[in-house]
């Protein structure tokens, strides 16, 4: 394979938004869009998280990474407190959940094709 590892890497990351769909409690469905996690957004929450709990790390990506379609975020810093006191914690676990996750379309793709060498 011809070329730099710096862009054959940069290629391969493929950091698009994808939307994220979520099934809230009461029924409802709530979309929203996410690009794919890089170190720098995940030091970056880290250090907003300003503890070790997870919870917080993933509420500060959930707060940065969140966005509508167009690319405007959908939480403020000053929503953290009604995320955390006025929202239901299932609802809440399930949105930082998404934003984290691969999209699936992703891993089934990645799971074809590490199947695929070894057979």
């Amino acid at each position: 394979m011809a070329g730099r590892a710096i862009d054959r890497l940069k290629k391969a990351a493929n950091l698009k938004s994808t939307k994220k769909e979520v099934v809230l409690t009461n029924g409802d469905e709530f979309d929203f869009w996410s690009t794919p996690l890089t170190m720098a957004q995940r030091e970056k929450a880290n250090r907003d998280a300003k503890s070790d709990d997870i919870n917080q790390f993933a509420l500060q990506l959930l707060l940065s990474k969140a966005t509508d379609e167009s690319g405007g975020r959908l939480f403020s810093p000053g929503d953290l407190a009604a995320l955390k006191n006025e929202c239901r914690d299932d609802d809440l676990q399930k949105l930082m959940l998404a934003v984290i996750q691969e999209p699936e379309g992703e891993e089934e793709e990645l799971d074809l094709k590490s199947s695929g060498k070894g057979s």
